[in-house]
């Protein structure tokens, strides 16, 4: 061959690759576009608004729960009307409005640390534009520096507003722990004879 053919057929070769090259780069660019163009146009996912009016209560229960123990402040406003209304299981008045709610909570928290809530047997029911539920509770955490537990029971009354529940009146009750001094007379068991 002489150099004039080499030289032609370098070209031809050269030429391939960039061609090649060039395909590429544009399929790399443009797999690339179309992946991203279908990751923009996946569906939405749906809003809770979606979901059946017990299913939402469940959630947003569970929300006020999780932001009640980490202590995200704008989370449990999300969850309470401005007017909510909240009895506990401590011997005192009633709270009254979001404000005064958030004065006690705050002044609670400050004083707790570790916090773990566990809810079990929730009973939603709608009528309406109004709902209550009813869960039980399993409290652990630090409180004044010493290691507490405490079980309850909490009602909530919610209210359908701008389509979204929210709680309107809180009642929590807790069950004591203080054991029985002495035996229990059970009327279901036969009490022990007596041994001569």
């Amino acid at each position: 061959m002489n150099r004039t053919t080499n030289n032609r057929l370098l070209y031809r070769v050269f030429s391939l690759f960039m061609i090649l090259g060039l395909s590429l780069a544009f399929a790399t660019t443009a797999a690339a576009q179309k992946k991203k163009k279908q990751k923009d146009e996946q569906p939405p996912t749906p809003p809770t608004n979606f979901l059946p009016d017990e299913q939402r209560i469940d959630g947003l229960i569970s929300e006020m729960l999780g932001a009640w123990q980490i202590g995200d402040i704008e989370k449990l406003h999300k969850t309470f009307a401005e007017d909510v209304s909240a009895v506990s299981g401590l011997w005192g008045p009633p709270i009254m409005g979001w404000n005064n709610y958030l004065a006690s909570y705050q002044a609670q928290r400050a004083r707790t640390h570790q916090v773990r809530m566990d809810r079990s047997n929730t009973l939603v029911r709608v009528a309406g534009t109004v709902a209550w539920a009813c869960y039980q509770w399993d409290f652990a955490g630090v409180v004044d520096g010493q290691a507490t537990t405490a079980q309850g029971q909490t009602t909530l009354v919610l209210q359908k507003r701008n389509d979204d529940w929210v709680i309107v009146h809180n009642h929590t009750s807790i069950v004591p722990n203080s054991q029985p001094a002495g035996p229990v007379n059970n009327p279901l068991q036969p009490a022990p004879a007596n041994k001569p």
